[in-house]
């Protein structure tokens, strides 16, 4: 029997009670529910609504329902509209007619989002887990390529030399403000919805902050109404989900172009790639190629959260049933591709001689500039004489390196021999040395500040 039939005169369309029923995806908040119950009836009991004796039996019959979850024995009928419904008929089913007595107080509004709160409490830690090992992934590659320099692009053309471990570093500091967002969020997401009814509060005494500490939260909702439609911390998850696949979506671009032989600077593992089934010579970057498009998915699932939401009064309406389903796709997505790609990554081979060949002297032209500065000439008049040199070097198809002193010193007279020191990839990168920068000593500095982050982990203690 549905929970809300008693004022219809006829059963409710069988197609519409499927498409109205949500029973599939709250499947995933069993647990939450009965933990959620549990805690309800002893609040009844405090209230003066329940004995002691009927709070004793209505505990143990969830507590058996909690153990047929977690054994996977539970038996759903038909007739379950959803998770809440599931979990009431069962009680009844062990205990009669005093397991209706545990919904005295309480709606669905502020139930279900009592559950998901709750689900996702338990569940944060484990998707930051998954980032954690993600940037741990980062920082073992940092370590073990160190010393190899790769040439820096922007605008995807040469530009400056840069060292591979600050290369793979650039793509944790991202994450790691993804972590900090996560930890903000938790705050956001430990507020207690139970007692606000289905808009107005509960008209029974019931002692909310005792409720809120009983299950685990830092404090009661303060609006009854706000708290049954409140799903910014919905959108929040679905924000920082969309935000990490494109952070992950980047550096997945970047692996796929660096892999390919025009590039040549990874070689993919035959473990994480595939093959063609009609070009046998065929190495693909599937697995990166798919995060690349999963991020698409996931910047969907926020993009659809907030269709939902923009056109909803501030109580509860149906429509957000939606956010269960967008939400746990974005946390399947990056839960199950992380660790894929982790691995996937530590297994990438490096090929220090291409990389090495493609630091043409050209992209030491800032550092030509830098010398001319050195000398005295102001930056502006050191920039046009490197441009000048550049654009000799290129008509006459001659490497900056190969250029004579003599011709040098036609674009101006302060160049002398030392010049050539300016094209030296390995001195252009030393010379970078400021926090954050390139140089070797500041990129160790950079990963002993990661490697404190991560084994710091706060997340759980803040």
């Amino acid at each position: 029997m549905n929970l809300w039939s008693g004022r219809f005169s006829e059963e409710m369309n069988p197609d519409a009670f499927n498409l109205n029923a949500s029973i599939e995806i709250d499947k995933r908040l069993a647990t939450h529910d009965v933990k959620g119950s549990i805690a309800w009836a002893k609040s009844l009991k405090d209230a003066g609504v329940l004995t002691t004796e009927e709070v004793d039996v209505i505990t143990e019959a969830l507590v058996k329902i909690q153990r047929e979850f977690s054994g996977d024995t539970f038996t759903f009928s038909e007739s379950d509209e959803d998770i809440h419904t599931a979990v009431e008929r069962r009680l009844n089913e062990l205990i009669g007619p005093l397991g209706g007595k545990i919904h005295t107080g309480r709606s669905r509004n502020d139930q279900v989002v009592t559950d998901f709160r709750l689900w996702f409490l338990e569940n944060l830690p484990v998707f930051v887990g998954s980032i954690e090992e993600f940037q741990k992934t980062l920082i073992q590659r940092a370590q073990s390529d160190k010393g190899i320099l790769l040439p820096g692009y922007t605008h995807f053309q040469p530009a400056q030399p840069i060292l591979l471990s600050h290369w793979w570093l650039s793509h944790f500091w991202p994450l790691q403000r993804d972590h900090d967002r996560i930890r903000e969020l938790l705050k956001r997401v430990s507020i207690l919805p139970l007692g606000s009814g289905a808009l107005a509060g509960t008209a029974y005494p019931i002692d909310r902050n005792q409720l809120a500490k009983n299950l685990g939260f830092t404090k009661p909702s303060p609006n009854s109404l706000d708290a049954v439609a409140d799903r910014d911390f919905v959108l929040e998850f679905s924000f920082i989900s969309a935000l990490i696949g494109t952070h992950v979506s980047k550096l997945c671009e970047a692996i796929i172009l660096f892999s390919n032989p025009s590039f040549g600077f990874f070689g993919l593992s035959d473990a994480y790639s595939t093959g063609s089934s009609l070009m046998p010579q065929k190495k693909n970057p599937d697995l990166f190629e798919i995060m690349r498009s999963k991020s698409g998915t996931l910047i969907g699932e926020l993009v659809s959260l907030l269709c939902v939401m923009k056109g909803l009064p501030s109580i509860y309406d149906k429509d957000l049933q939606e956010d269960k389903v967008h939400t746990f796709t974005s946390y399947d997505i990056l839960t199950t591709i992380l660790p894929i790609l982790s691995q996937a990554i530590l297994k990438l081979s490096v090929n220090q001689e291409k990389m090495a060949e493609a630091i043409q002297p050209s992209l030491m032209a800032t550092d030509i500039a830098d010398y001319l500065v050195q000398k005295g000439i102001p930056f502006r008049e050191a920039h046009h004489i490197t441009g000048q040199l550049i654009l000799y070097a290129e008509k006459n198809k001659i490497r900056m390196d190969l250029i004579k002193i003599e011709k040098l010193k036609q674009f101006h007279p302060l160049i002398n021999n030392d010049f050539y020191q300016c094209l030296d990839a390995n001195l252009s990168v030393a010379r970078r040395k400021v926090i954050g920068g390139t140089a070797p000593d500041a990129v160790n500095a950079q990963i002993d500040q990661a490697l404190s982050i991560v084994s710091l982990s706060t997340f759980l203690s803040t």
